[in-house]
């Protein structure tokens, strides 16, 4: 029996992604966030939008993959708290031992194929070095030379759905 495993969702960083870090055995570069995804409705009285009050928040990891680095460099520098993006990728089934109860835990995340950074750009179409943020993003589509090094700046902390 044929399986597939891809899982394609928009929503928002709940927080700034963690700094990158580098695997020790394979010298790759992981970045770790969280990201919230509700669903929006239309009330049909009142005409406006409303939240989902039951958002879903879901661990997510992108990895450098061979000589690629774009991805884990464009989460780094242009993903903050807030920021609305689309991720494609794998659903993951982790489970672990708690240090402190001893007991068994397990959660499932995404791991990252490709992002698109979906916030408009700041005014000027750039970031203060007149440079665009890249729109979509795949992890292993991509040359390493493109870098950004600068992240745009962030207007608010609320989490707006």
């Amino acid at each position: 029996m044929a399986s597939y495993n891809k899982v394609i969702l928009i929503g928002r960083l709940t927080d700034n992604p963690e700094p990158p870090r580098t695997l020790p055995n394979t010298g790759n570069r992981v970045v770790k966030f969280r990201f919230a995804v509700g669903r929006s409705r239309k009330n049909q009285q009142t005409g406006q939008w409303e939240n989902d009050p039951n958002p879903l928040y879901i661990d997510c990891e992108a990895f450098t993959k061979e000589n690629y680095t774009r991805l884990v460099d464009v989460i780094t520098n242009y993903c903050r708290k807030g920021s609305q993006i689309m991720v494609e990728g794998q659903l993951r089934y982790d489970t672990w031992d708690d240090k402190q109860t001893g007991q068994k835990r397990s959660k499932h995340k995404i791991v990252i194929d490709n992002i698109e950074l979906l916030d408009r750009a700041p005014e000027g179409g750039g970031d203060q070095h007149g440079r665009a943020a890249p729109a979509g993003v795949s992890g292993a589509s991509r040359p390493a030379s493109d870098s950004y090094d600068e992240p745009p700046q962030q207007g608010s902390d609320e989490i707006p759905f």
